[in-house]
């Protein structure tokens, strides 16, 4: 079966929608795009004791330049120290989880070492999580940006954080949904560490 391509932004410990499309596409990664704010390409959410928590890169430029800037001119902000705190917050968050410790080793290198580029660095957290998932890394690219683009499936809307309407979201089990509910739409890691190599399953019946 010949996978249809899809457009899709390389995003920070990317949403479950986001891997369901990867799953379920051949994905060309947009990286000709401006950066955005409020998006997905700094921050991604998992869930803790306290409910949904968001982990947020920090970026360099802040200001009015920021949103006219390319993707991949975006450099992060490592005077602070982002990467000890989101790993030591997964910890405390999935230390309990089924897969949390299947998963640890490969997944730690992400969270040391020096990332300078938001771009270049979601996009080798995504290659370690689809070796994680035993999937293929995509490596293609677009090399101009097009608003409307031809012949491809669009889910470059999936950075918005905002969950997709149609998008149904599978449920399983967290680690607080005792506590909290079922939260749809969290990182990959979320599913991940609670459904181990199940993950993949979940992923390609995942309406998207």
């Amino acid at each position: 079966m010949t996978l249809k391509k899809t457009l899709l932004f390389p995003s920070y410990l990317p949403a479950i929608a986001s891997f369901a499309a990867m799953v379920q596409h051949e994905v060309v990664w947009e990286v000709s795009g401006n950066y955005q704010k409020q998006s997905l390409r700094n921050r991604a959410y998992i869930t803790n004791d306290r409910g949904k928590h968001t982990l947020t890169i920090p970026v360099q430029g802040k200001g009015e330049l920021t949103p006219r800037r390319s993707y991949d001119q975006i450099p992060i902000d490592n005077s602070q120290p982002w990467q000890r705190t989101h790993w030591r917050t997964l910890q405390t968050a999935y230390r309990t989880s089924p897969f949390f410790e299947y998963y640890e080793q490969d997944l730690e290198p992400l969270f040391t070492g020096s990332h300078d580029f938001l771009l270049a660095y979601n996009l080798a957290v995504i290659k370690t999580i689809c070796e994680c998932l035993q999937i293929p890394f995509s490596e293609n690219y677009t090399t101009v940006f097009e608003k409307e683009p031809q012949n491809t499936n669009d889910h470059r809307y999936l950075i918005n954080p905002k969950t997709p309407k149609d998008f149904d979201s599978p449920e399983y089990q967290q680690v607080f949904g005792d506590r909290h509910g079922f939260i749809p739409n969290l990182s990959i890691l979320d599913l991940l560490f609670n459904e181990g190599p199940n993950a993949l399953v979940v992923l390609k019946n995942t309406l998207i």
